[in-house]
């Protein structure tokens, strides 16, 4: 038994509805995809499959829009809780680290000194 679940766009905040099962594993709406999530259109079976960890949207397509709206027609992502070796996956969280630079470096760009302190040459 499904139920009738409203989804806003983010882009206009138009609303679609999608029959939903009874049990939701939701994690966001975003305008862009998550990293590494595998999106299927609403239209293609998504719950509890494998593999499947989002729905992709085209807002004013498939026909799920509410109250008649017209859409704006750009994607969004029905992104759902991901977990892997039993946590759960943080979307934000990089998946790989970048090293800007090594230690080997100096801290501080070389350049020219800056100007020397009162002299004893006498402007005064």
């Amino acid at each position: 038994m499904g139920f009738p679940v409203t989804y806003y766009c983010p882009h206009c905040e138009a609303l679609l509805e999608l029959e939903r099962e009874g049990y939701l594993a939701d994690k966001a709406v975003t305008p862009f995809p998550f990293e590494g999530w595998s999106y299927v259109s609403p239209d293609d079976s998504f719950e509890d499959e494998d593999g499947v960890d989002g729905v992709a949207f085209t807002c004013g397509d498939h026909g799920l829009l509410k109250d008649d709206e017209a859409g704006c027609g750009e994607s969004f992502y029905l992104s759902f809780v991901k977990f892997e070796n039993g946590r759960e996956i943080d979307p934000r969280k990089p998946t790989e680290q970048v090293e800007i630079a090594d230690d080997s470096q100096p801290s501080t760009p070389r350049g020219p000194r800056g100007p020397g302190g009162p002299s004893n040459s006498g402007f005064w």
